[in-house]
């Protein structure tokens, strides 16, 4: 008696013997049980899953001698025929074999005649896929509308190919593939009833390598038995497929887990005796972290497909979180630059002491071997330093008496030095000359107790880019420094920002159209071409071919000025009848800017007093102070002498008074938003967030 393989003396001859596809199954047997039969059926599925023995136990049931149902007798004739692969009433095509429209035409001829012996002519098309356009179209008609007595079952492995109209015709079903877990249970009752003794670690072998075929399980099975001499072993198995001994994977695993670089070399000593795949080698690591990932997220959701559920729950007990990350990405980026090592061995080593290497620190389980220095200056984070960049704060005074300090002196840059950041820097052109002063006007400061000089000359240092070379200048010891350290000076009451008496006095009232047209006035007005230049330099005109700029290069954009600070003293007198004269001389531009920042000191006769803040020295000189005194004497009828003085106004400037109300509207609209109840709803019931600064007050008209 000729042997006959599994996949053939196991193949299924009823629906109960079928492995797997229940959703499928149900279906079926529901349509059968009920004679809720159709004339079109389409099987789709990967090699090895049961469609053409489904289309066969299908074929059997519609022409058992016992009736139509879903459990035919498999005694009668017609049944042994169909199982022997001779019913003549069966015609099972190959369509790989038989593409020509002409062969379609011959198939169909035969379709008006009445089944020989059943009760249905079965047409079983298999890899219905591979048929022309043409057979397609000579097989519309009659698929849509066959003879009551033809049935057809399509069968295929690449239904995209199949076009809609055949689609459309049939009833399909999709058939999934087997899961090891199925393939190795399946394994397991076959060669139990073939009396084959086996190991459960090659099953599951054969099952991962079955790919979801259950009939490419039951042919490796057979070439197993073969390979074993009649024994299904792991070992045998293994070196039949030549696949990866799963367990050499967990000590690569354990190797990076204990940090054991010795131990990671061995194991990849061990791997390259096998001559594996490197590349696959990777993918095995990767596919174990993977389900180390999912063990840690959720324990329950870990399968057995590789036999190996208990040892991936121990390793997500082991290794942290976030080293299966980390390795689980290095290993992708390895797959991706393996094809670029010199050889795969040594791209697969480096991938994993690269994994050894930086693997996240500060956990117990880090590496103890202490790299080698690069000979790179280690800088060290003192928590003493000030967040703020550039700036040290004070070390805490010992009780050792302080050094004494050296005299107060300045000593001014070299002018190559400065004139050499002036041109790396074009945005501190304007600043180094007000910055750095000349060395007899900066002792006269500093000895008399004024330090103006040197908080001006603190925002150059600020703003210099880490770039540039700093500039030799000599350390400043200022006086309130020694005082500070010898406990002389209560540097906590002098850091605070001096406050304004509550009760001093009361604030004028400035009426809205006074405010609006401070503001207005202080509103530059860039394309006026009225303006004279800022200072009285020659002007060269400059030849466009000797013209050398970098266009390249981008300036930076000028800061905005800043809003006015608040004045010492509410607006009284002389400075309160300047705010409500400011508004009416009907300034703009520079000018406007400049009488907005003054205050009115002394009238005497035609003579004026005016302050100007020194801050917007930079916009006054002879012509803006002209126009100033041209507005008052165009306001007032006669002539005036007008004087102005940079000194820091005590009393409220039309700047300030404008500042001072734009903020009280700004304080009052941010009140009204949070106070609303819709908005507070909002708050407490979507947790929503206020932005304050997308909050403006909306300025209303006042009727006279």
């Amino acid at each position: 008696m000729s042997y006959q393989v599994l996949a053939r003396k196991w193949r299924p001859r009823s629906f109960r013997e079928m492995v797997g596809q229940t959703h499928v199954l149900k279906a079926l047997i529901n349509a059968l049980d009920s004679q809720r039969l159709h004339h079109a059926y389409l099987f789709t599925g990967t090699r090895g899953v049961g469609k053409t023995t489904i289309a066969r136990i299908i074929a059997k049931c519609l022409n058992c001698e016992a009736g139509i149902s879903s459990t035919p007798c498999g005694v009668c004739s017609i049944c042994k025929e169909i199982d022997e692969g001779r019913f003549v009433d069966l015609i099972e095509v190959d369509a790989a074999s038989r593409t020509k429209v002409e062969d379609t035409r011959e198939l169909l001829d035969n379709v008006q005649y009445s089944p020989s012996r059943g009760r249905f002519k079965v047409y079983l098309i298999d890899e219905v896929h591979m048929l022309s356009s043409h057979s397609f179209n000579a097989l519309l008609k009659t698929l849509e509308e066959p003879p009551p007595h033809v049935k057809f079952l399509l069968a295929t492995t690449d239904p995209q190919k199949l076009p809609v109209t055949v689609l459309s015709r049939c009833l399909q079903f999709s058939l999934k593939n087997m899961p090891p877990e199925r393939v190795v249970e399946h394994l397991i009752h076959v060669l139990g009833a073939e009396n084959i003794p086996f190991e459960e670690d090659a099953l599951w072998l054969l099952g991962r390598a079955a790919d979801g075929s259950m009939r490419d399980a039951m042919s490796l099975a057979d070439q197993a038995i073969a390979f074993g001499e009649g024994k299904v072993l792991a070992a045998d198995v293994r070196a039949m497929l030549g696949t990866l001994d799963h367990g050499q994977v967990y000590g690569v695993l354990h190797a990076l887990l204990e940090g054991d670089a010795r131990g990671l070399i061995d194991a990849v000593r061990h791997l390259a005796e096998q001559g594996p795949d490197w590349n696959g080698v990777l993918a095995e690591i990767l596919n174990v972290l993977h389900r180390v990932a999912i063990a840690q997220a959720l324990p329950d959701a870990v399968d057995n497909g590789q036999g190996d559920r208990e040892r991936v729950l121990a390793l997500a007990q082991a290794l942290p979180a976030e080293d299966v990350q980390f390795y689980y990405q290095m290993g992708l980026i390895g797959r991706r630059d393996l094809p670029l090592a010199p050889d795969p061995r040594s791209g697969f080593e480096m991938v994993l002491l690269r994994m050894l290497a930086f693997r996240p620190a500060g956990t117990d389980d880090a590496p103890r071997v202490a790299l080698k220095p690069l000979g790179i200056s280690q800088a060290t984070a003192d928590p003493r330093t000030n967040p703020v960049a550039g700036t040290a704060m004070a070390v805490p005074v010992s009780d050792a008496p302080a050094p004494e300090r050296a005299p107060v002196s300045v000593t001014p840059a070299p002018a190559a030095a400065v004139e050499a950041v002036v041109e790396s820097v074009p945005a501190l052109t304007s600043a180094v000359p007000e910055t750095i002063a000349a060395p007899a006007e900066a002792e006269a400061e500093v000895e008399s107790g004024e330090a103006p000089a040197v908080q001006a000359a603190d925002p150059v240092v600020a703003e210099t880019p880490a770039a540039i070379p700093a500039l030799p200048v000599a350390v400043v010891d200022l006086p309130w420094e020694e005082q500070r350290s010898q406990g002389g000076l209560d540097t906590s009451a002098a850091e605070k920002p001096e406050e304004t008496p509550a009760e001093s006095e009361p604030e004028p009232v400035l009426q809205p159209e006074v405010t609006d047209a401070i503001d207005k006035a202080l509103l530059v007005d860039a394309d006026s071409d009225d303006e004279p230049p800022l200072a009285d330099y020659d002007y060269v005109e400059m030849d466009a071919e000797s013209f050398d700029y970098d266009f390249a290069g981008v300036e930076p954009a000028l800061p905005d000025e800043p809003e006015p600070l608040p004045a010492r003293q509410a607006a009284t007198g002389l400075a309160a009848d300047w705010l409500e004269l400011f508004p009416k001389l009907g300034l703009s531009g520079m000018t406007g800017s400049i009488g907005a920042n003054c205050s009115l000191i002394a009238v005497e006769g035609d003579n004026w007093l005016l302050h100007l803040d020194p801050g917007h020295s930079a916009l006054f000189n002879a012509t803006q102070q002209r126009r100033l005194n041209d507005a008052l004497n165009q306001y007032h009828g006669r002539e005036l002498s007008l004087q102005v003085e940079l000194c820091k106004p005590e009393q409220e400037t039309p700047a300030q008074a404008a500042a001072r109300k734009r903020a009280n509207r700004q304080r009052e609209a941010e009140a009204s938003i949070h106070n609303d109840p819709l908005v507070q709803q909002m708050i407490q019931q979507f947790a929503a967030v206020v932005r304050a600064d997308s909050i403006e007050p909306i300025e209303t008209a006042v009727n006279p």
